[in-house]
C-alpha cells in the first residue's frame, strides 16, 4: 500500500500517470498553495506526469480577468456579514461564486508534454463536462460566445483555467448541489442567465461521489493518461486560517 509520505518520492520517478488527490472540503487558499507547488514540481520534470485536485471549497467568490466589481450583485458589507471572501485572480473567465455543492476541478498537467494547446485543452475540459452530464441522464450543451456547459434551466458548470510555462492550473467548477440563494450574489456569464446545478436539472439527489468518479474517468481520458492514481487528501496540504478580503 502507497502512504501519504511515500506519494512524492514515488512521482520523483519517470511517469506518464496522472495522479488524483480527493481533498474533500478545503480553503481556497491552500488548495491555490498545493496547486501552485505542484505546478513547480511538475514544471521541473520531462515526462507527462500530471495531478488532478479535486474538493469542494466555503463560501467564496472569486475574480478572474474577465470579472470586475460590477459582476458582484451585493454590496461588500453583505458579503462580510456572510464571511464571504473576494478573491481577485488571474485566470480566465469571469465572476463564480464557490460553496459546498460545487465540485472544483484542479488539473496541474504539462500541456507540451500531452500534445496540447490552448484551444484543445478547453475542448477536453468541455467535453469531460459533457461527458459527465450526460452520465447523469442531464441534457448539456455548449455555447459558442463564451466557455463552460448549459442545461435547460441555465449554467452548470464554469471554465476558469490558467497556464503558466505550459503548466495548467486553476480549472473547472461544476454545480451539484450548492445553495442556490449562494450562486445568485454574483453574475457569473456574459448574458446574465441563471446558474443551475446537476440536483436542479435532474430534480432529486445527485450523490456527490458518483459526480467524483465520473470527473475523474473522463478527464483522465480526455487528458490522454492511461493510467491514474488516487489518493485521498495531500502531504503537501496545509489549511490557512480563514481571512476576509475587503476592497473599497
Amino acid at each position: 500500500m502507497t502512504t501519504d509520505s511515500t506519494i512524492w518520492t514515488l512521482a520523483n520517478r519517470a511517469s506518464d500517470a496522472i495522479e488524483v488527490h480527493l481533498l474533500g472540503l478545503v480553503d481556497f487558499e491552500s488548495a491555490l498553495f498545493l496547486q501552485e507547488r505542484m505546478a513547480y514540481e511538475i514544471g521541473g520534470r520531462d515526462d507527462r506526469l500530471g495531478g488532478l485536485l479535486i474538493c469542494e471549497h466555503p463560501p467564496l467568490v472569486t475574480v478572474g480577468r474577465e470579472g470586475s466589481r460590477a459582476h458582484i450583485l451585493v454590496e461588500q458589507r453583505e458579503l462580510t456579514s456572510r464571511q464571504i471572501d473576494v478573491r481577485w485572480l488571474n485566470r480566465g473567465g469571469g465572476c463564480l461564486v464557490h460553496a459546498p455543492g460545487q465540485l472544483a476541478i484542479y488539473p496541474i498537467v504539462p500541456l507540451d508534454r500531452l500534445g496540447l494547446g490552448l484551444d484543445a485543452y478547453r475542448t477536453r475540459l468541455e467535453q469531460t463536462l459533457l461527458n459527465v452530464c450526460r452520465e447523469l441522464r442531464v441534457g448539456a450543451h455548449l455555447r459558442d460566445d463564451e466557455p463552460g456547459v448549459w442545461c435547460r434551466c441555465g449554467q452548470v458548470a464554469h471554465i476558469g483555467a490558467a497556464v503558466k510555462s505550459s503548466i495548467t492550473y486553476h480549472g473547472m467548477f461544476l454545480n451539484v448541489c450548492p445553495a442556490p440563494d449562494l450562486m445568485r450574489l454574483v453574475r457569473s456569464n456574459s448574458s446574465g442567465e441563471r446558474v443551475s446545478s446537476l440536483a436542479i436539472e435532474r430534480a432529486r439527489n445527485t450523490p456527490m461521489h458518483k459526480v467524483r468518479e465520473s470527473v475523474v474517468r473522463n478527464l483522465t481520458t480526455q487528458l490522454g493518461y492511461d493510467q491514474s492514481h488516487l489518493y485521498t487528501g495531500h502531504p503537501l496540504l496545509r489549511r490557512t486560517h480563514r481571512r476576509i478580503y475587503v476592497h473599497a
